[in-house]
């Protein structure tokens, strides 16, 4: 007989607070938007900064499900189309975060992020 498991959502505040562990495991400094009344539409979620890899990342977190707003989508794409190290991570995408925050940015790391 197999069993069913039923799965707990994972919420954008516990996924937050993963990668803000990885971030002290790999040191990098976490910032992150407490709330979106104060900040400007748009803002993405996360600011990590690694002195020793110098390397910059924006983060917008979000569930399995949930979706970027159009103002997200427009800084999103900015900041890549400027060059910037830009992500969208949700629950499902935990170990590649960790290897994304681990590896200097000349090393491969997941072809398609």
């Amino acid at each position: 007989m197999q069993r069913q498991i039923n799965r707990i959502p994972v919420t954008e505040r516990d996924l937050r607070e993963w990668v803000r562990d990885l971030c002290k495991i790999y040191h990098w400094r976490f910032r992150f938007t407490w709330t979106s009344i104060h900040s400007p539409k748009g803002t993405l979620d996360l600011l990590l900064t690694n002195r020793e890899q110098k390397r910059v990342i924006f983060a917008e977190l979000k569930s399995e499900k949930g979706k970027m707003t159009p103002e997200q989508q427009e800084t999103f794409d900015d900041l890549k189309a400027c060059g910037q190290e830009v992500y969208l991570w949700r629950p499902g995408d935990i170990e590649g975060i960790a290897e994304i925050l681990r590896a200097p940015l000349d090393e491969p790391v997941l072809k398609g992020w």
